[in-house]
């Protein structure tokens, strides 16, 4: 790994340290400094369980080349290494970015109020730019296809449901992939999907700017409004009750923007209708619902790296987003 990184990352100077970055449920994400005191982050597949066509870090590598020129704030990248025999696993290599990565509520009021309001209008300001980048502009024309977006999606995440083990809410899951097939709205237009687009996936500089987005491994090209629903789920409100993943969610802390003003200021900054967010709230809990059951799936199968923190809560969270997405479905 050391003599690849010296050959391949410009400037990189043996001796290197790894140091696993916590946090990530996905692909892991090391610091890694050499001689010189550079700092890059590297990102590779989790190390064992991995699912059918997740956890690509050769797409993420591709759609943040690809973004860096554009000014949405992405790390740059400085490598890609497809060479299994290196690693283990394919892996790719970009710039540390310095800034805050937003957790929970401990690292929320840790910043100021001022901080903190700036975060929302930020967030929806970055995300109503990723979705009006012209895909072929920038050569990823042909990242995904783009119509058919979301029904896609429910058959993915279906069968990567059912190809897991452990709690089984199998008639609810699959029963609101049904409902959610025989409701899909019109799809307005086509952009960038992000895919994750949520707090803990973004650095913020000191003022609450969005400083760069990260974790890309499931990104696409499709129906923006997915990552919207998607940020609606994640970006919780006081009296929202338990969080999902057993900590006290960042956005709960005072000052942080409600979920209709994100939304409002999305719909300002994107000129699209969000008539129909209800929908895509659905899908959210739903398709977060299928993730976790995956990844409840790679630690019950031995997986050792990444955040373990609150796996043991899954079986309960993952039949609450199933029913969170049912209800809202109907009550859209």
């Amino acid at each position: 790994m050391t003599s690849w990184l010296a050959s391949n990352v410009e400037g990189a100077t043996p001796p290197v340290t790894f140091e696993l970055i916590a946090g990530g449920r996905s692909n892991l994400t090391y610091r890694v400094e050499d001689a010189l005191d550079h700092v890059y982050a590297l990102r590779r597949p989790p190390i064992s369980h991995v699912l059918p066509t997740a956890h690509d870090v050769t797409r993420e590598h591709r759609i943040m080349t690809a973004l860096f020129p554009t000014g949405v704030p992405v790390p740059r990248t400085l490598g890609i290494c497809s060479d299994v025999s290196i690693n283990g696993a394919p892996f790719l290599v970009m710039e540390f970015v310095d800034g805050h990565v937003v957790r929970d509520a401990a690292d929320a009021v840790a910043m100021s109020s001022a901080t903190r309001r700036a975060i929302g209008p930020n967030m929806a300001e970055t995300l109503a730019e990723l979705h009006g980048i012209d895909t072929q502009s920038i050569g990823v024309g042909d990242f995904g296809r783009p119509d058919g977006y979301i029904d896609r999606q429910i058959r993915r995440w279906s069968e990567q449901y059912r190809s897991t083990v452990g709690p089984r809410y199998d008639d609810l899951v699959l029963g609101v992939a049904s409902r959610l097939s025989s409701l899909v709205p019109t799809q307005q237009g086509s952009g960038i999907v992000h895919g994750d687009y949520r707090l803990d996936n973004v650095v913020v500089d000191d003022v609450g700017r969005v400083r760069a987005v990260l974790d890309w491994e499931i990104s696409t090209t499709g129906d923006p409004l997915a990552d919207v629903g998607l940020l609606m789920v994640y970006w919780a409100e006081p009296g929202d009750g338990e969080d999902f993943l057993g900590a006290t969610p960042a956005t709960t802390a005072p000052d942080f923007s409600t979920r209709e003003e994100l939304l409002t200021c999305y719909e300002s900054a994107s000129g699209r209708d969000l008539s129909d967010i209800g929908f895509y709230m659905a899908f959210g809990y739903w398709k977060l619902a299928c993730i976790l059951q995956g990844v409840f799936t790679r630690y019950s199968a031995g997986a050792k790296a990444g955040d373990q923190t609150s796996v043991d809560v899954y079986p309960r969270t993952i039949g609450r987003l199933a029913e969170l997405a049912a209800t809202t479905l109907e009550s859209r």
